[in-house]
């Protein structure tokens, strides 16, 4: 295991520090440009379409997709999970309270990467001879690229995606909705997993509608939840919370007081943390919610394309802030334990554990564990229900319908070995399999950026 884990970092610290920082960064930058700040321009086109008619009891769509909010629901589903809780603490952990404004950079330029994503799937969805409806990155890249290195990346992409969401998301997830049980209500790790596979195995077999009709009621409830504790703690500690959000850009760019050794090396570091677990919070450029803004029923691309930067938004710049609010008020302000680096803390502080700590430190260690618990299996079990469902259109798209048994099968027996195996080693195997997809989807989304810009202009044009 340790052998392994050592080859997986090396993997990975190359990809991260390197190619998925130029790819997430130039595809913001680029899309920015050519939709003409998208993400300002149109914000609140997105949110009157997202709030304006907000609904818990979505239409019924059958087999032919899902309605707008329903679509955004299960991308928030995949979006809001444990990237807004674990993630966020390890970014800061490891790259300091600065990681937490490259993670705003990249969710700003990420939302004109969403509408790209979400647009171009829109764009080239499929329907099935009985009527359902499929759609994602394999579509626009094989319109991207033609012949047999479309049908390549295609295949790449949709291998990254199962084994990445599919298989060692889930494991992801329910490690940690095991460890915040555990630490919460010494629930054994392993019986956490057994429940958590049986009521998904429940959803899954209910298909694309059941899937629809959970994530619309279950992913409002959860974030008001999130976010009304997290504003009473910050309102118990409203005098740091100034010195919070000072700490969060005085580290950005200089973050080796909190880091250690040189100036590149830290803002190495700090950049490359908030690339990396602003990847895996908001998923903009990853490839992943594009399948479901792709079943949306909507008039127009561009419809769902302004819908589905919302959720970017609310994912990174509501969710993960007031997460790195709490976590930076309680830990990192004057005289908190971390405010000499993480070096100068105790053993027990990691990644998994610091929310439950900030929390506990205020409302006591049964409230403040119980609370972070509870929301995190809300978080990481409509996780689990998006990513399978959107490993499940690639499982389609490569093998057929006859798949899905055997898929579904598989996905639920990692979701239970998840939650009894090392957490580092299964988050370093989730970022290697989401930074691979990151390749052939910017690839194909930057090759048909004139189809964008286009539709951001009001316009169309074909593929």
């Amino acid at each position: 295991m340790q052998g392994l884990l050592k080859v997986v970092q090396t993997v990975n610290l190359y990809l991260s520090d390197y190619i998925l920082i130029v790819l997430l960064i130039g595809a913001g930058l680029y899309f920015t440009v050519r939709t003409r700040c998208v993400q300002v321009r149109c914000f609140g086109e997105g949110m009157k379409r997202v709030f304006g008619g907000l609904t818990l009891k979505g239409e019924k769509h059958g087999k032919s997709g899902m309605s707008s909010f329903q679509a955004l629901a299960t991308a928030i589903a995949a979006q809001v999970g444990t990237g807004n809780v674990v993630g966020a603490c390890g970014a800061i952990l490891i790259g300091g309270p600065g990681a937490i404004f490259w993670m705003w950079a990249i969710a700003f330029f990420g939302m004109a990467t969403i509408y790209a994503e979400a647009t171009l799937a829109q764009k080239t969805k499929v329907y099935t001879e009985d009527g359902e409806v499929l759609g994602g990155p394999v579509y626009y890249i094989r319109k991207a690229f033609k012949g047999g290195f479309g049908k390549f990346l295609a295949v790449f992409f949709s291998v990254a995606i199962i084994l990445a969401l599919g298989f060692m998301g889930g494991m992801v997830q329910s490690n940690s909705i095991g460890e915040a049980c555990n630490t919460a209500f010494g629930i054994p790790t392993w019986v956490c997993g057994i429940v958590v596979a049986a009521v998904a195995g429940l959803i899954f077999l209910g298909g694309i509608q059941r899937i629809a009709s959970v994530t619309e009621k279950v992913v409002p409830i959860m974030a008001c939840l999130y976010i009304m504790g997290t504003i009473v703690l910050l309102c118990m500690n409203i005098t740091r919370v100034p010195e919070a959000f000072g700490l969060i850009f005085k580290y950005a760019f200089n973050p080796t007081a909190i880091i250690g050794g040189g100036l590149g090396y830290a803002l190495k570091t700090a950049i490359s943390q908030g690339a990396k677990r602003g990847l895996f919070s908001n998923e903009a450029g990853m490839g992943s919610t594009p399948h479901a803004h792709a079943v949306a029923k909507v008039e127009k691309p561009h419809d769902q394309g302004v819908t589905a930067m919302i959720g970017v938004f609310i994912d990174t710049f509501v969710v993960l802030t007031l997460t790195a609010l709490v976590v930076i008020t309680v830990f990192y302000t004057a005289g908190g334990e971390l405010a000499n680096g993480y070096d100068a803390a105790t053993s027990t502080l990691n990644k998994t554990n610091l929310a439950q700590s900030a929390f506990a430190s205020v409302f006591g260690d049964a409230i403040g564990n119980g609370f972070v618990a509870i929301c995190l299996l809300f978080f990481a079990f409509t996780t689990i229900v998006g990513w399978y469902f959107f490993g499940k259109q690639n499982v389609v798209y490569l093998f057929g319908k006859k798949a899905v048994i055997p898929y579904t099968v598989i996905s639920l027996l990692f979701v239970f070995l998840g939650s009894i195996l090392s957490n580092d080693l299964v988050w370093e195997l989730t970022d290697t399999f989401n930074q691979l997809m990151v390749i052939p989807n910017v690839m194909a989304l930057i090759a048909l950026g004139g189809v964008v810009a286009a539709i951001a202009k009001g316009g169309d044009k074909d593929l």
